[in-house]
């Protein structure tokens, strides 16, 4: 095993010491001006919360809340691998209830913190790492609920999905707040989610495939003629969330930067990280000869959520330890490779799916060994424990006010 840790990274140069110490500084700060929260699902939440044991570590609460979609996924395999099904009934209400209980358990998390006075850094950082994750698993979940199958529906619904938390976390990094606005993706749009998935657990995923001009009766004459329901949905959707979502983050990050004194147009380069990510996985697809016609989607849009997970984490950290933004991870080499090699030409049906599963094999690695690895060195300096909750906090930290840091 030593001779294996070698090759690895260590632990100081995934966080330093000195970044460690930053974590005195933190404090959790979020706007959430959603009335959906605001009227309902606030006291929905405080209600759920008494129904957990005291002794339930918050991040093992985030922990089975993701479960929930993972096993979702389990079932897209198992019963629906081509996407499109139509798979019985009670699949797609499977479908809605896991992304309820998930963002069940995912909001009721940081209230179980503060009930047992558990609240710390390692919260933020286990949290959106788990929301970071879902990103993509929660797509392929509704794009099966769409039966969108594998097609491009079913990756614009997962990059809907990841670059909207991009942006989220990019602006976060900036302003110290994580911004949910009247209507944001973690409420209004996931209830939107949750509901299709029951309309096609009724009438059928069908009804989602229908022409524009029949299924959308006022404005389905808006949309070229041959659109579905499902691009005019996909269409509206991105259209909002330019507006609504890209363009309201780099407001609010303009607008930190000049309240600090710092340029905005510094920032912008930070973004090209996801659009090599982006257009990576993008020119890898376009010239893949396999992926589409022999159903390895799954396995792509998989090794590519890890990738996109281990981006937005770094972010994370460096949030909570004020780093430097990180522009780079290791775990684009694949995409990027892939990329290149699909264009070339260089990929044969067999070889890109050796490579694929290679690929899927490193980045999952890698990953968990990054999470493993910093999280053990939060515990440490924390004194915590990450899934369960020590029988006694120390008092050092509760004096410097570290926890007192509230947990999404």
């Amino acid at each position: 095993m030593s001779s294996i840790r070698k090759y690895l990274p260590s632990g100081d140069e995934y966080v330093t010491e000195e970044a460690l110490k930053n974590l005195r500084n933190y404090r959790y700060r979020a706007v959430d001006k959603s009335y959906l929260t605001k009227y309902l699902y606030r006291h929905y939440w405080e209600w759920a919360v008494t129904l957990f044991p005291r002794w339930m570590a918050p991040n093992l609460i985030t922990l089975t809340g993701l479960s929930f979609e993972i096993f979702d996924v389990l079932l897209v395999l198992l019963i629906m691998p081509d996407l499109v099904g139509p798979g019985p009934s009670w699949l797609y209400f499977a479908f809605g209830i896991g992304m309820w209980l998930y963002s069940t358990f995912d909001n009721v998390d940081g209230k179980q913190a503060r009930r047992t006075g558990t609240s710390s850094p390692l919260g933020e950082l286990f949290d959106h790492g788990c929301d970071a994750l879902n990103c993509t698993i929660a797509g392929i979940v509704e794009a099966s609920a769409f039966a969108c199958g594998i097609s491009w529906q079913t990756v614009g619904i997962v990059f809907l999905t990841t670059s909207t938390f991009f942006f989220s976390t990019w602006e976060e990094y900036h302003t110290g707040v994580l911004y949910l606005g009247y209507i944001n993706g973690p409420t209004e749009v996931l209830t939107l989610a949750v509901l299709a998935c029951f309309v096609s657990g009724i009438w059928g995923p069908a009804i989602w495939h229908v022409p524009a001009s029949q299924g959308m009766p006022i404005i389905g004459s808006l949309f070229p003629a041959g659109w579905e329901v499902m691009d005019a949905a996909l269409a509206i959707t991105a259209v909002a969330a330019f507006f609504g979502h890209y363009l309201v983050c780099c407001w609010n990050v303009y607008k930190a930067c000049k309240e600090q004194g710092r340029s905005f147009l510094a920032t912008l380069p930070q973004l090209v990280q996801y659009a090599i990510y982006a257009s990576s996985c993008y020119i890898w697809l376009s010239n893949s000869t396999t992926i589409f016609t022999n159903n390895h989607l799954v396995l792509f849009m998989i090794t590519a959520g890890v990738v996109f997970g281990r981006i937005v984490s770094k972010i994370i950290l460096a949030h909570l330890t004020e780093m430097a933004f990180p522009s780079y991870t290791v775990q684009m080499i694949p995409l990027v490779v892939g990329a290149i090699f699909a264009r070339l030409g260089l990929f044969s049906a067999s070889s890109e799916l050796l490579f694929l599963i290679v690929s899927f094999l490193f980045v999952t690695i890698a990953y968990f060994h990054w999470a493993l690895v910093v999280i053990e060195r939060f515990c440490e300096f924390l004194g915590i424990n990450c899934l369960t909750i020590a029988p006694q906090l120390d008092t050092d930290h509760i004096e410097s006010g570290l926890l007192h840091s509230q947990q999404q």
